[in-house]
């Protein structure tokens, strides 16, 4: 085959290599099969573009999540097929919910040893592109676009317009095909059906993370104490906190015992940078082995900007789910707590290992953005949701209601 086929070259490759047979009725994008690929049988996902541009809904998210626990299970190979936008925006908290708990399948599965392969049709955004990079290679087509925000919602962050023929030029450089292959690690332009790639050493491949963020300007790490009126609620027995490059670490107590406290809590939309200082500190939490981790958010989004995207976000986004992940299957228990706003990627990459996601009274947990909600709808105006509504959904599990002024 080509380098750079067209998606539905890719697509009818995958077909035709692995004898694809399918199991089941299709589901809204999503059609689920069986295998077989150089003599070993292998599972099939197909994700197309049929509705709301391949978004994953609450149907193909449970879906995908039964299929990921039996591939960890079995641990056989599996290819996908994923022409996304990610989750689907118009299905609200419901979606969000069933992508979170999707997603923690995807991790698991990751985890546990077994092949994934990702062959990417034309869109491949948000949430889609997380789970893109989980996958040991990912094989682009050749318009294939990944990034965490699709180029109308890079346009409006950096001021121009999706239209704008310039903008559209960098953003392809940035997002698209031949900027991704150049990165390295896992991401190809040409499917070989005869390879066989061994899953990713996670670390290794944080340490390599680390290195494309050489080039990135960083201000000098002043670590500085932090003292909140909310946390002092939550944690009447005290606590002790402090900030160093926008990642919040500590310690605090209870009546059950120590917890350790990591965290974002500045509003600002969550970089590559940052992602991986906070996967880092993760990461170093394995050899500690707390018991307890609670994280400390107040972090509307992932940041929307060209040069995270150039670096390929939504690994760093991936890398901090690997590293909880990871954290959790070792035994400790993890708890986000939402102390004003939580959103997008940062949701998912957090949420999904979490056993338990904690809203403050008046604290908003929401699918996307109201900027980039009207982007994809047409309508900015988004209601408030009550506790039950995130419950119902399995976007969260409990309210915290402690009767203070907000910090």
């Amino acid at each position: 085959m080509p380098d750079s086929s067209t998606p539905a070259v890719l697509l009818a490759s995958l077909k035709a290599n692995t004898a694809f047979t399918p199991q089941g009725e299709t589901v809204g994008n999503l059609t689920l099969g069986r295998g077989r690929l150089n003599g070993v049988e292998v599972f099939v996902a197909i994700v197309e573009n049929r509705i709301a541009s391949g978004s994953l809904g609450v149907r193909e998210c449970d879906q995908l999540a039964s299929l990921f626990r039996i591939v960890a299970a079995q641990k056989a190979p599996l290819l996908l097929y994923l022409d996304s936008a990610g989750a689907r925006v118009s299905e609200g908290l419901p979606a969000l919910g069933a992508f979170r708990h999707m997603y923690r399948a995807a991790l698991a599965m990751a985890l546990s040893g077994t092949q994934f392969t990702v062959l990417l049709g034309t869109h491949c955004y948000g949430g889609a592109s997380m789970l893109a990079a989980l996958a040991s290679t990912r094989v682009f087509s050749a318009n294939t676009q990944l990034a965490m925000s699709g180029p109308s919602i890079l346009a409006q962050n950096a001021g121009a317009t999706a239209d704008d023929a310039m903008f559209r030029a960098i953003a392809q450089a940035a997002i698209g095909a031949e900027g991704r292959a150049k990165l390295g690690q896992g991401n190809s332009l040409h499917w070989d059906a005869t390879a066989r790639h061994a899953p990713p050493a996670w670390h290794e491949h944080h340490r390599q993370l680390g290195e494309r963020l050489a080039a990135v300007t960083t201000s000098a790490m002043r670590t500085e104490a932090v003292q909140r009126k909310d946390l002092t609620a939550l944690y009447p027995r005290g606590y002790r906190l402090q900030e160093q490059t926008g990642i919040l670490s500590g310690e605090a107590n209870d009546a059950a015992g120590a917890i350790t406290l990591l965290g974002v809590a500045d509003k600002k939309p969550l970089g590559a940078a940052r992602a991986w200082a906070l996967a880092d500190q993760i990461w170093k939490l394995g050899i500690e082995k707390p018991a307890r981790l609670h994280l400390l958010v107040d972090c509307e989004a992932h940041a929307a900007a060209l040069d995270d995207e150039r670096i390929m976000l939504s690994s760093y986004l991936a890398d901090a789910a690997l590293a909880l992940a990871t954290l959790s299957k070792g035994g400790t228990a993890i708890e986000t707590t939402v102390l004003g706003q939580l959103g997008g990627g940062v949701y998912v990459l957090l949420a999904a290992a979490s056993a338990q996601v904690n809203l403050l009274h008046g604290a908003v947990i929401h699918l996307l953005p109201s900027r980039a909600i009207a982007s994809i709808l047409g309508d900015a105006q988004t209601a408030p949701h009550e506790i039950d509504e995130y419950m119902q959904a399995r976007v969260a599990e409990r309210e915290l209601k402690v009767g203070f002024l907000r910090a």
